[in-house]
């Protein structure tokens, strides 16, 4: 009963179909087993059953996407040189501008705007056969790291429902974790693809800053990283390589072309230099977070890698980039955003009101002073990779808390500062390394943790490596939320 799809032999539901990844998807579309016209439908479906309720969406158009659909479905039957994400669902972030779809980063201040373009791996997408949903949730222009925005309210954390769902790409983490097909696009400025993968059980990986292009350049003085979130690593490596490589609109873009990822991804891990810090020197984290990440670090162990706990003299650095987050965060805001202040302060978020209000009076010497701080900082971590393959932590310091506080109740209270539970993430950007969150368990409520990959700088095919190895070794795909 209910099932409506036999592959091979085996009997599978419409939402079956939803959870399947892209690398099983795209061999079943090619022998003509499976039309991407079906998995629209079913898609779009279970998007239907369950918006608004988990709130991932801003918008989507089931209309636009069934047309792309048959489009895929028409170039499969006929014989074409077909994208290698040929009638794949994806979603993409409302923080990324789109042609034809509105780009309102969770503020009332832009709603209904439609930029008329795409940004570059948005093109690329496209061009490679994928489907677009729609657009998922961010918080107001991605400033927080709680998944509340005025525009759009409380995205829900499928796993409790009034929780966080993380950072300002929490609706393309929902909307894996919930089955609304298997490609969906984040960014991430400070833990933004890295806090959603770890508070909604998926994988999610921030790339080496420039691999994937972003037009328009953002002003946040080079932090801000786009890439996949997904079920599997396969499903990220594949969208990875098609979003990724040098553009000329990003004079940040790398001008390597992308790896060949997905057929690389298989690697033995035995004899990696492998650094292991539960807290980088300072940072707080709930007991029952630190405990199953400490467990994950023992899988790398067990496929023979040299694992070594750090900490103290080896990581004193880290700690000058508590200051600096702060700063950079609150002047940042206050250079993109306190234009807004004077006509629309009562609309925007309170917490972001109270960030631009702190950043505001410093100097452009003040300014100038700390990003030469942030430089030396960066060349800290890059000398400190020199001795290590990977480095493991937590992916975030705590587990999903409502979704109504900017910070956890047992944690200190602040009217804007929320990346005192994210302590793990902000160094990444700051020194541009690839860096992603793989599920590593849950907690006794049924709440998933992440632990944190982390490897030098332009090295994204040594972290995806290293996810796939864990994922084959701790797989996580047959979790799913019981919505």
């Amino acid at each position: 009963p209910g099932w409506k799809y036999f592959i091979g032999r085996r009997p599978m539901t419409p939402d079956d179909l939803c959870f399947m990844p892209a690398s099983e998807l795209a061999p079943l579309f090619r022998g003509k087993k499976l039309s991407p016209v079906e998995l629209c439908e079913a898609v779009l479906a279970r998007i239907e059953r369950l918006e608004p309720q988990l709130n991932a969406f801003v918008v989507w158009d089931g209309d636009a996407a069934m047309d792309q659909a048959r489009a895929a479905e028409q170039a499969l039957t006929s014989g074409q040189n077909v994208g290698p994400l040929t009638g794949m669902p994806v979603t993409i972030k409302d923080l990324a501008v789109t042609a034809d779809l509105p780009t309102q980063r969770g503020s009332m201040t832009m709603k209904g705007e439609v930029f008329g373009a795409d940004t570059p791996f948005v093109t690329r997408l496209r061009e490679a056969g994928a489907v677009v949903l729609g657009k998922t949730t961010t918080s107001e222009f991605g400033w927080k790291g709680v998944s509340h925005a005025p525009l759009t309210g409380i995205t829900h954390n499928p796993w409790k429902h009034g929780f966080n769902a993380g950072a300002s790409s929490a609706g393309a983490g929902v909307a894996a974790a919930a089955g609304y097909g298997p490609l969906h696009q984040g960014s991430d400025g400070a833990g933004s693809i890295r806090m959603p993968s770890h508070f909604c059980g998926i994988f999610g990986i921030k790339p080496s800053f420039g691999r994937v292009p972003s037009w328009p350049v953002g002003n946040s003085d080079q932090v801000s990283h786009n890439g996949p979130m997904t079920r599997s690593v396969m499903d990220s490596a594949l969208m990875l390589k098609t979003m990724a490589g040098p553009h000329h609109l990003d004079h940040y873009s790398l001008e390597s072309p992308p790896e060949d990822y997905p057929g690389l991804l298989k690697k033995d891990l035995g004899g990696l230099r492998v650094a292991y810090s539960p807290d980088l020197g300072h940072a707080r984290v709930d007991p029952e977070v630190a405990d199953l990440v400490a467990a994950g670090v023992t899988v790398f162990e067990d496929m023979g890698c040299h694992v070594e706990q750090v900490g103290g003299d080896q990581l004193a650095f880290v700690r000058d980039g508590l200051e600096m987050i702060r700063f950079f965060w609150a002047v940042h805001e206050t250079a993109n955003y306190g234009h807004l202040l004077d006509q629309w302060e009562d609309q925007l978020d309170p917490g972001l009101v109270a960030c631009i209000k702190a950043g505001a009076g410093y100097s452009a010497l003040d300014y100038m002073s700390m990003r030469a701080r942030k430089l030396a900082y960066m060349e800290a971590w890059h000398r400190f990779m020199d001795n290590y393959d990977l480095l493991l932590t937590p992916a975030v310091s705590v587990a999903a808390f409502p979704a109504d506080q900017l910070n956890p109740d047992h944690w200190p209270q602040h009217e804007w500062d929320w990346v005192q539970w994210a302590e793990f993430s902000y160094p990444f950007n700051f020194s541009n390394q690839p860096a992603a969150s793989v599920p590593c368990g849950f907690t006794g409520n049924g709440l998933p943790v992440g632990l944190q990959i982390v490897a030098k700088r332009f090295d994204d095919l040594g972290v995806l490596q290293a996810a796939a190895a864990f994922e084959a070794a701790r797989p996580w795909a047959d979790k799913r939320p019981a919505l």
